[in-house]
């Protein structure tokens, strides 16, 4: 095993179950056994996949699901035991933070798909994704203090999601929220009954597919990048955007297609 990258060339495309329909890319958690806990092969099979989409210009959305009745557990608590040693641990820690930033810089839009429990370092890949549509079932909890374990991974995320007060909470009681608390603070988009979840993430991803791919890479982008600035840096990126789009045909079109009152045509 490699010291640096224990997970190297241990993926296996079991644990991860991935299904393209039209610009749609879906990834299912499969460990539901283990709860969907992320693994160093779980790890690195969602690294490997959104690497591939990243180049993927068919790829317009992609859906963060789970099989089983648990979204995702967080760490594999049983494998990290295993191997008490600190470097392994930031290296752990690290490549899970750089799945979330991976998230993050990937130009199509990520929708959490969660039918389930997300505790942990499966409540931070909830808020790290992009969008997330909850079932009224579903429930979050940054649980690691429960053990003695600060969720500070974790965390980062939360905290751009959720108040402060209303995060520090959650991380330090390890307390559930239902999903409507966490529709009422801002860790989801939508909360639906477990029979309409499908059908709320397949609308939103295909209101995402519908708009030019380019546009929407490109708005991503300038939204996390502004989100980190003061508001006059801000507003001097979104000037130059602003002024990039309308550059692109793709804005022409849409702009032509809405004085002619007819439907944008976008490849």
């Amino acid at each position: 095993m490699n010291a640096a990258n224990p997970a190297a060339g241990a993926a296996d495309p079991a644990l991860l179950l991935v299904e393209q329909s039209g610009g749609v890319v879906r990834l299912t958690l499969n460990r539901p056994a283990q709860y969907n806990a992320l693994s160093e092969q779980m790890l690195a099979a969602l690294r490997e996949a959104l690497e591939r989409i990243a180049g993927d210009a068919s790829a317009r959305a992609v859906v963060i699901g789970a099989a089983g009745k648990a979204f995702c557990a967080g760490h594999d608590l049983r494998q990290m035991q295993a191997r008490p040693d600190a470097d392994y641990y930031r290296w752990l820690f690290g490549e899970c933070a750089r799945l979330m930033l991976q998230i993050r810089a990937l130009p199509q839009p990520v929708i959490a798909r969660v039918q389930g429990v997300a505790t942990a370092g499966g409540c931070q890949l909830v808020a790290a994704c992009d969008l997330a549509v909850a079932s009224n079932l579903a429930r979050f909890a940054t649980s690691g203090i429960n053990v003695g374990l600060f969720c500070a991974t974790p965390a980062v995320p939360l905290a751009r999601n959720v108040a402060q007060k209303q995060a520090f909470e959650m991380l330090v009681t390890g307390e559930f929220i239902d999903a409507p608390t966490a529709l009422a603070r801002g860790l989801v988009n939508r909360v639906v009954p477990p029979e309409q979840l499908d059908e709320q993430v397949d609308r939103i991803a295909g209101l995402i597919c519908a708009k030019p791919a380019q546009v929407m890479a490109a708005g991503k982008a300038l939204f996390y990048r502004q989100q980190e600035m003061g508001v006059e840096a801000a507003y001097q990126l979104a000037v130059q955007a602003m002024a990039c789009n309308l550059m692109d045909p793709a804005a022409k079109e849409g702009i032509d297609a809405f004085l002619d009152k007819r439907t944008p045509h976008w490849n």
